[in-house]
């Protein structure tokens, strides 16, 4: 696989097309939320240099970086890296591509120069595991060589899940620093390959985790760290008067570095995780709303026949990283547009096409506002797929899922509804670029025409797929509880969340309705699986009045 150009996420892929679009006033009129931060003192002290080399969702952490009063500098030039008061490399995606990509721009140079002066630097997750000597992922290839080790992949034949996708809490080894005041809070891990602790690098390794076996998360020397979890994906609204102890603050803790000590902290187990969904779709004027179907039935059964309105969704999304959730997924219905739901009576196919890419960019405009101020992972579906707009320009799968990613997502769904396409979705890249932690595939069975669900499971995974998403289309809406013998749909309260981590092995639970209606708070399940000693993370009482 090719490794995708060297550029910013400040700019998005060439998707170009002549024809054509009128932009409606609903999008032209559509406003960013307001968002309010401190800002650094000096404007020499302001400004971090951003390494991003075209991958994966750098957004989240250029958000991070702003959200706690710093400028952020796109690395252009290799003088860029050699010359940044302290240097941040978010990398994402699979190692075989990054480096590729490190190689062909003369960054990796770079990068090792920059380290070996003890320069303030900051690797995230690829970040990580680039700074080793070499990695199996999609080799052996070669990395920067900078600390001793090979990256292999998690050991999944004593029953643990390979991804490693969820939040986990850390066992620290020495003083880290930018780790000081994480304490027993729970960081987000999202990989399928690791770097373990050997007598070559042990005086790297500042903490570890466990899945399995016990894994290198972060190292320190010097003024050198890297994290193998998301610091801006691991929750926690910084103030600076009364920090909150979570993933904003350890990066609070390397753009303000200052001398603490060392207390002994717990190491925790990996948590289940609480998911809120927002099914995003076009009313009838042409809003993008959150909606929730009945059965997949997202409309009302009134005279007027109208989509079911249950908010907007940058205002929905913000509001549940706030109530705690783990992560948020988008799923926008916009990639099978039937004709007889248009809200038109006839739409020739140049027209069609064309509204179809406008609802796209309307989806892209959303998330990236969305991601500016929710630090947990964000999960879209919709629309990723191979498609030609109306002057013939083809655009691959991965192209599209490019645009997802570079607007703030951090894994993608792809739909099991085109069972006969699922070979060639993950065929065409987008695990091999970005790393089958960020693919899902969503299987919506019913059990009047699916048989088996695992005839579809087992090949997709095999193909690149991280997660399967399992929903019930005869549950979905009734919130009768999930069905326990495919795991997924219909929660109604917060005791179906503990009934369906105590009889299955899921590693998270999703709903819809009753968090849109306000009818189970998040953190009422929170508190509930607690009670029920399930481990999950919790969102303190400090957390969520900020």
């Amino acid at each position: 696989m090719e490794a995708p150009p060297f550029a910013s996420s400040t700019k998005t892929l060439p998707f170009r097309s002549s024809s054509p679009v009128f932009l409606p006033k609903t999008l032209l009129n559509f406003r960013r939320p307001r968002s309010f931060s401190g800002r650094a003192s000096a404007a020499a002290d302001s400004v971090v240099t951003l390494l991003d080399y075209g991958a994966g969702n750098v957004r989240s952490v250029r958000n991070a970086i702003r959200h706690l009063g710093f400028d952020v500098k796109d690395v252009q030039t290799l003088e860029d890296i050699l010359n940044a008061e302290r240097l941040v490399f978010p990398g994402v995606g699979a190692f075989a591509a990054a480096m590729d990509v490190l190689n062909k721009n003369g960054m990796a140079e770079a990068i090792c120069s920059y380290i070996e002066k003890d320069r303030p630097f900051l690797g995230i997750c690829l970040g990580l595991q680039l700074l080793f000597e070499s990695s199996e992922e999609n080799g052996p290839v070669k990395g920067l060589g900078l600390i001793r080790g090979v990256v292999g992949r998690f050991d999944s034949s004593n029953g643990f899940r390979v991804p490693h996708i969820g939040w986990n809490a850390l066992k620290i080894e020495k003083d880290s620093l930018i780790l000081d005041d994480v304490g027993s809070h729970h960081v987000y891990f999202v990989h399928s390959y690791r770097a373990m602790q050997v007598y070559e690098n042990k005086d790297w390794v500042s903490s570890t985790c466990n899945c399995g076996d016990n894994f290198i998360a972060s190292i320190r020397r010097g003024n050198v760290h890297a994290v193998q979890f998301h610091p801006e994906k691991s929750g926690g609204k910084i103030s600076f008067l009364s920090p909150v102890y979570a993933g904003l603050l350890i990066l609070r803790r390397f753009l303000y570095p200052k001398v603490t000590f060392l207390t002994e902290r717990k190491a925790l187990k990996l948590a289940k995780r609480v998911i809120a969904c927002l099914d995003g779709r076009t009313n009838d004027r042409g809003d993008l709303v959150v909606t929730k179907g009945d059965q997949y039935d997202v409309r009302e059964h009134t005279k007027e026949n109208e989509v079911r309105e249950l908010g907007k969704p940058v205002e929905l999304g913000r509001q549940y990283y706030k109530d705690g959730a783990d992560e948020l997924s988008k799923y926008y219905w916009f990639r099978d547009f039937p004709l007889g739901d248009l809200p038109m009576l006839q739409l020739d196919c140049y027209m069609l096409i064309n509204f179809l890419i406008l609802i796209f960019f309307h989806a892209l405009l959303v998330l990236r506002y969305t991601s500016e101020n929710v630090f947990v992972p964000l999960t879209v579906g919709g629309g990723i797929r191979d498609f030609t707009d109306a002057n013939g320009r083809h655009y691959s799968s991965l192209e599209v899922a490019s645009e997802y990613f570079r607007c703030g997502a951090d894994k993608i769904s792809i739909g099991s509804d085109a069972v006969y396409a699922a070979e060639e979705y993950l065929r065409t890249g987008i695990s091999r670029v970005y790393g089958n932690q960020a693919v899902v595939v969503s299987i919506d069975p019913c059990r009047v025409y699916v048989k088996n669900p695992k005839d579809l499971a087992k090949p997709v995974e095999e193909l690149g797929a991280g997660e399967i998403l399992l929903n019930c289309i005869d549950c979905d809406g009734q919130k009768k509880g999930f069905d326990i013998d495919i795991i997924n749909s219909g929660a109604g309260s917060a005791e179906h969340f503990s009934e369906v981590f105590r009889k299955t092995n899921t590693s998270a639970a999703l709903a819809a309705g009753i968090f849109h209606r306000k009818e189970v708070p998040i953190q009422s399940v929170k508190e509930h699986l607690l009670n029920e000693r399930t481990e999950v993370r919790i969102c303190t009482q400090r957390c969520r009045k900020m």
